[in-house]
């Protein structure tokens, strides 16, 4: 009896806080938003438990629901174009990220195409450049003051553009360019993981070269393919910073109508349907990702594998590794790109700056310093809110085998970033729970958007920890609580450190969610470039996009040093 009070007073309770806060700041709101969709008037979910008169208000609200909406919706032209140019823009980006990629991570792992080293460090650039910064890079590269363009046309081009930025051609390309690593490093596991002996047979066999790698490598590989095809096209599907920085007023995207009819009209209906659309099309590439693999079995591996045969011939390796060294350079420029326009003092049509100076920087230390003070702040909450909820989670997923806190923490992965924005900025915008506006609102978005990665980092973990630790620690005396702090806490200190890293990161890189609910005294860096980016002022912009950089680099760094101190 006194273990099972001790249960219901200690994991218990933390069990029911999870469950709270997850529903509270993730459910909810999207069922508010679902709701709105019919009614075109925000819903107060909140205030409907504590006054009689807000009850009977929402109960009337939701009486007036109509269909109106999704019908107004869906005969205007512009919104089902939207949706269809963002199909067809992630469909695109996927399949030539997938085209792309292939022959990369065939040559990183099964050739010794040269400077393979140079080539795999240089593939992490676009990961540590959040999507905005790219598009500004893209500007500054192809727009008409571009070094590129320059370039161009003193070589004879007649055009106006070598490329032009401001269209669905220059969206795809700087999606391409710096969403392919996200494609690329599974590939390479794939391609690493496959069976000899299957391909050795096929050369006994009589087949050579390319049709080996048609018949046998290629469709060894084909599972890993399909899946990161999806991860990308629901990456690109949902990206915000480069179609909000590049697309034209005549392109029209979901995410960039969302925005625009809940930051510019307020228009709550319109806001509604199309964060249900986003929300739906996300949730149906996972649906159709799991359905793909379910009951499958790829396994080609039995055994101790065979060493990797690499592919030898000479001219492969140089072919692939100059292709190779063509896509990770774009990316690199770019990076360069920004770097030299935060040190010019002026640079128009050329391909270097006029002169060059460090009063950018000068400028950001002490006129935006409240900025990176606020990206630290933001960044260390939600950090925290992360940690605690993640590891939880990780621990009743893993010891209580809680399917629905696995199911709650996997679903941030299927939302948009700007339908999360939305659907917490309808839900807490009236009292008891106002925190529309707040700082509070932004660390809770934040946490709740990359809780899946720490409890992905802290499941691991959490596994391979036995429970006869925890029991000894029980049959001492010490309460499951008690236990599960003092000894399965320390324990998981290390999948902590590495998810941190990676929560800490991507939140300083968020944008979509930024852009809707920060405050603007609780501005952090990446709102301050966007605005910058606005206002055209390009070198203070470049300066914070550079600081932010190297920032996301020193924190990559340190997450690199605590994995390698885990391995051993």
């Amino acid at each position: 009896m006194k273990k099972i009070k001790e249960k219901i007073t200690g994991l218990g309770i933390m069990k029911f806080l999870v469950y709270l806060f997850l529903i509270m700041f993730l459910v909810i709101p999207l069922v508010v938003v679902f709701a709105v969709s019919f009614t075109n008037t925000p819903i107060n979910f909140f205030g409907s438990f504590i006054s009689i008169e807000t009850l009977q208000s929402s109960i009337e609200t939701i009486k007036n629901s109509t269909l109106e909406n999704f019908n107004a919706i869906f005969s205007r032209s512009a919104y089902f174009g939207a949706l269809r140019n963002s199909l067809v823009l992630a469909l695109v980006v996927s399949f030539t990220v997938i085209l792309m990629c292939v022959p990369i991570a065939y040559g990183i792992a099964r050739t010794k195409m040269p400077f393979k080293r140079t080539i795999m460090a240089l593939c992490t650039v676009p990961l540590i450049i959040p999507t905005f910064i790219s598009a500004y890079a893209f500007i500054m590269m192809f727009g008409q003051s571009g070094w590129v363009t320059y370039i161009y046309q003193a070589l004879g081009g007649t055009k106006e553009y070598f490329i032009d930025p401001y269209s669905i051609t220059g969206i795809a390309l700087v999606q391409i360019f710096f969403f392919f690593p996200y494609a690329l490093w599974p590939m390479v596991a794939a391609f690493k993981v496959s069976d000899i002996s299957l391909e050795e047979a096929s050369t006994n066999m009589g087949a050579r070269g390319l049709l080996t790698f048609n018949t046998v490598t290629f469709p060894l590989a084909l599972p890993g393919i399909i899946s990161t095809f999806l991860v990308i096209f629901a990456v690109s599907f949902s990206d915000f910073g480069t179609p909000i920085i590049l697309a034209p007023t005549g392109l029209s995207l979901l995410v960039v109508e969302a925005y625009r009819e809940m930051a510019g009209f307020f228009n709550w209906g319109n806001a509604a349907i199309l964060t249900i659309m986003m929300v739906a099309v996300a949730g149906l590439v996972f649906w159709a990702q799991n359905r793909i693999f379910k009951n499958k079995n790829y396994g080609s591996l039995s055994g101790k594998p065979k060493k990797m045969k690499m592919n030898e011939n000479k001219l492969v390796s140089i072919l692939l590794g100059v292709f190779s060294g063509f896509v990770v350079l774009v990316p690199f420029l770019a990076l360069i790109t920004v770097f030299l326009q935060s040190i010019a003092t002026t640079w128009g049509r050329g391909p270097l700056p006029n002169g060059y100076t460090l009063a950018h920087y000068q400028n950001v230390f002490s006129n935006t310093l409240s900025n990176i003070q606020n990206t630290l702040i933001l960044g260390l909450g939600a950090l925290a809110i992360a940690i605690v909820v993640g590891v939880l989670i990780s621990y009743f997923v893993v010891r209580h085998k809680s399917s629905g806190l696995d199911f709650l923490s996997t679903l941030p992965l299927i939302v948009p970033g700007i339908a999360l924005g939305i659907a917490l900025l309808q839900t807490f915008n009236v009292a008891p729970l106002q925190l529309t506006g707040t700082a509070t609102i932004l660390i809770i978005a934040y946490a709740i958007r990359r809780l899946p990665y720490m409890v992905r980092s802290t499941v691991g973990t959490m596994k391979s920890i036995k429970e006869d630790i925890e029991e000894a620690a029980v049959n001492l005396g010490a309460s499951t609580l008690t236990a599960a702090l003092t000894v399965i806490g320390p324990l998981m200190l290390p999948g902590i450190a590495a998810g941190s890293i990676l929560v800490f990161v991507t939140v300083i890189k968020e944008t979509s969610v930024t852009i809707l609910l920060a405050p603007p005294s609780w501005a952090p860096l990446s709102l301050a470039i966007f605005q910058d980016i606005l206002r055209t002022q390009y070198y203070t912009a470049a300066a914070m996009s550079i600081i932010l950089v190297v920032l996301v680099i020193v924190l990559q760094g340190v997450a690199k040093l605590i994995s390698k101190k885990e391995t051993y």
